[in-house]
C-alpha cells in the first residue's frame, strides 16, 4: 500500500500559513531530521524513531506555533503537506507556560527523560547568543523527502520573510550545514559566529538585519 510518505508530488506547491484542519504538518519536519546528528542525542536510532520524532514535533507544532500563526507550509494539488517551517514571532513579554506544560506528556512520550533533559540542555546553549533585539526566530524547516530538489525550502523561507520584511523586522537563526549557510547568505543573512557548547555540532548563529539596521553585537 502506498502511503503518503512515497505519494509522488503533484504541483503546483502552494505555500501559506498552516491551518487547524491541515494533517501531516509534522511529516517533513520528521522527515528531515531523521538522520540528524544532533536530533539522535534525543531521539536515538532504533525501531520506531521517525514515529516518535513525528511525536515530538506535533507536540512542539501544539506547544505554541500553530495557534499563533507562526507556522508555514508547502502544499501540493492533492493537499498534502510536502514542507514546513516552524516560525517565533518578535517577543513582547515572557513566555506563557501553558501550552507548553500541556504538550509535556507527548514530549516526554517522545523523548524519554533522558532525551528530554538533553534536548533542554541543548535548547538553553542555542539560546544563550541570540540577539537582544526584537526579530522572528526560524526554529524549524523540513522537506519530505520525494520534494526535495524542488526548491520547497526556499519558497518556505520567502513565504515569510515577504512578510517579515513587509513589517521591518529582522530575523535570526541556526545552520549547522555549509549547503544551508549558502541558501541563508543568499537571503540576506549574515554570520554571526559558531555556536559551541553542544556534543554533536558547532551550527552557526545567522542574523537577518531589517532594512538599515545594523548587525548586533
Amino acid at each position: 500500500m502506498m502511503t503518503t510518505r512515497d505519494t509522488p508530488i503533484s504541483a503546483p506547491i502552494t505555500i501559506r500559513q498552516a491551518q487547524g484542519t491541515d494533517t501531516g504538518v509534522s511529516a517533513p519536519l520528521a522527515e528531515a531530521f531523521e538522520e540528524d546528528p544532533v536530533m539522535a542525542t534525543f531521539v536515538p536510532s532504533g525501531p520506531g524513531r521517525l514515529a516518535r520524532l513525528d511525536t515530538l514535533f506535533t507536540a512542539l507544532l501544539q506547544s505554541g506555533p500553530l495557534a499563533s500563526g507562526t507556522v508555514d507550509v508547502a502544499v501540493d494539488q492533492r493537499g498534502h503537506v510536502v514542507g514546513t517551517a516552524v516560525w517565533e514571532s518578535p517577543r513582547t513579554g515572557p513566555e506563557t507556560p501553558g501550552p507548553f506544560l500541556a504538550q509535556l506528556p507527548a514530549f516526554l512520550r517522545a523523548l524519554g527523560l533522558r532525551g528530554a533533559l538533553a534536548a533542554a540542555r541543548h535548547r538553553a546553549v542555542l539560546h544563550r547568543p541570540r540577539p537582544r533585539l526584537p526579530h522572528w526566530y526560524l526554529a524549524e524547516i523540513g522537506v519530505a523527502a520525494r520534494a526535495r530538489g524542488l526548491g520547497v525550502g526556499t519558497a518556505l523561507l520567502e513565504h515569510r520573510l515577504r512578510r517579515i520584511d513587509g513589517a521591518r523586522g529582522a530575523a535570526y537563526l541556526e545552520s549547522s550545514t555549509d549547503r544551508n549557510r549558502a541558501l541563508y547568505r543568499r537571503h540576506g543573512f549574515v554570520e554571526l559566529g559558531v555556536i559551541t557548547g553542544l556534543p554533536s555540532g558547532e551550527p552557526m548563529a545567522m542574523w537577518r538585519p531589517r532594512a538599515s539596521a545594523p548587525t548586533p553585537i
